[in-house]
């Protein structure tokens, strides 16, 4: 008998098993994203505020028990062990990188698009104040989102969005010209259709956004998601942390 895989340690074999087709991937994509979008219809009618986690957090145990089943690991994905103390020291600078690159991006889409009258960069989204009501200077509620944060968002969305979306996008629009690029779009378009129902159709531009500039860092850290998962938790934090201490940022 083989050994079994361990899904987030062991490194990927390229066994025909483990290389999905075309069609395959295309399904895979059509399930899991559908089942994403579609339980989270379902969680809002229960528990809003915080349906979008549950559901990326109930899919990515789904599909890591699929990609399991399929002899692929979240290795394979970007979620690997670092060979040597280089690549491990080298998380911190990239991670600082990716940080400043998200807070850009999303500074340049916010007042880019305030200038050109599309929405009010000051007015913060009604879905935004919603969510997050109640959170200044109440530890509690700080305590819940910080957890939110680094479990369903820097790990969770990294997970699903880049590793395991551009992946698959890859292997359905191999072939094409500039393919890697329209994987990152791809992944990076659902990244921000996730966020919409919150933020609305500035969410939507703005996180898409992002999500090609952190996709794009994904290919350039060569498919490293540990800095992306640090920077990602890093920024959501200093949001976060900005609505507690109720600071005009």
């Amino acid at each position: 008998m083989s050994r079994p895989i361990d899904p987030f340690n062991e490194p990927v074999t390229m066994t025909h098993a483990a290389q999905p087709s075309r069609l395959v991937a295309f399904l895979e994509l059509l399930v899991f994203v559908g089942f994403a979008w579609g339980s989270k219809l379902v969680v809002d009618q229960i528990i809003w505020k915080f349906s979008g986690p549950i559901t990326l957090i109930t899919t990515l145990v789904l599909l890591t028990i699929y990609m399991r089943y399929r002899g692929e690991s979240w290795a394979g994905m970007g979620l690997r062990a670092l060979p040597g103390w280089k690549s491990k020291l080298l998380i911190l600078p990239q991670a600082l990188l990716a940080i400043v690159a998200i807070i850009a991006a999303g500074a340049l889409l916010t007042y880019g698009g305030d200038a050109l009258g599309f929405w009010d960069a000051d007015a913060e989204p009604v879905g935004v104040a919603d969510r997050f009501a109640g959170i200044e200077g109440n530890l509690s509620v700080y305590l819940t989102w910080m957890a939110v944060i680094w479990t369903s968002a820097a790990f969770g969305e990294e997970m699903f969005f880049r590793g395991f979306l551009i992946t698959r996008f890859e292997r359905v629009v191999a072939g094409i010209p500039f393919a890697v690029g329209a994987a990152v779009i791809l992944a990076a378009l659902i990244f921000g259709a996730g966020h919409f129902y919150y933020q609305g159709i500035r969410g939507l531009v703005v996180v898409a956004a992002i999500g090609v500039v952190i996709g794009s860092l994904f290919l350039l850290y060569k498919r490293n998601l540990w800095p992306l998962i640090l920077a990602h938790g890093l920024v959501d934090t200093l949001g976060m942390t900005a609505r507690y201490l109720n600071l005009d940022v």
